[in-house]
C-alpha cells in the first residue's frame, strides 16, 4: 500500500512556504499530491470571505488570484470562500495529480477580501514507487520547470 503524508500549516495573506519535499524523499520515490485545501484562519461570522491559494514546482510563486494552467509548474491551485456567518465555506480545488514530485514545492496564499490574517492549508501526498528511468524523467521535467 502506498505511504500517504499530510502537510499542513498556517501562512499570512500574501506569504509563502516551502513544502520541504525534499527531507520525506527516498530513492527510488516521488510523490503525488493528492488534496491541497485551504480554509480560514480566523473568524468568518459576520462578513464574506474568500481566500486562493497555489502550490508550484518552480523558483517563485503562483499568485493565488491570478493562476495561469500554462504554467507546467503549477501543481495545484484552490479557492475557499463563505459569503456570510450562515454560509458553510465552499471549496473548489484543482490539482495535477499526474505531476510526480521530487523537489520542494512553494506554496502562496491570499486573502481576497483584503485581510491581512492567516490562511491554514493542508496538503496530502501519496508516495509513488518510480523506475530509475521514470525517476530520471521526474528529475530532468522538475529541473527544466525550475529552471524556466
Amino acid at each position: 500500500m502506498p505511504k500517504e503524508f499530510v502537510m499542513r500549516g498556517r501562512t499570512a495573506s500574501g506569504e509563502t512556504e516551502v513544502l520541504n519535499i525534499g527531507s520525506q524523499a527516498r530513492p527510488g520515490y516521488g510523490y503525488i499530491m493528492t488534496e491541497f485545501l485551504l480554509y480560514f484562519g480566523e473568524d468568518i461570522g459576520g462578513a464574506g470571505k474568500e481566500l486562493a491559494g497555489t502550490v508550484t514546482a518552480g523558483k517563485t510563486a503562483v499568485a493565488p488570484l491570478e493562476p495561469d494552467f500554462t504554467n507546467a509548474g503549477l501543481i495545484a491551485t484552490s479557492l475557499c470562500f463563505a459569503s456570510g456567518s450562515t454560509d458553510n465555506p465552499d471549496h473548489w480545488t484543482v490539482v495535477n495529480d499526474l505531476y510526480i514530485i521530487t523537489q520542494d514545492l512553494i506554496l502562496m496564499v491570499q486573502d481576497k477580501s483584503g485581510n491581512d490574517g492567516f490562511t491554514n492549508w493542508q496538503c496530502r501526498f501519496r508516495e509513488v514507487k518510480l523506475t530509475s528511468a521514470a525517476e530520471a524523467v521526474a528529475n530532468y521535467k522538475q529541473y527544466t520547470v525550475f529552471n524556466s
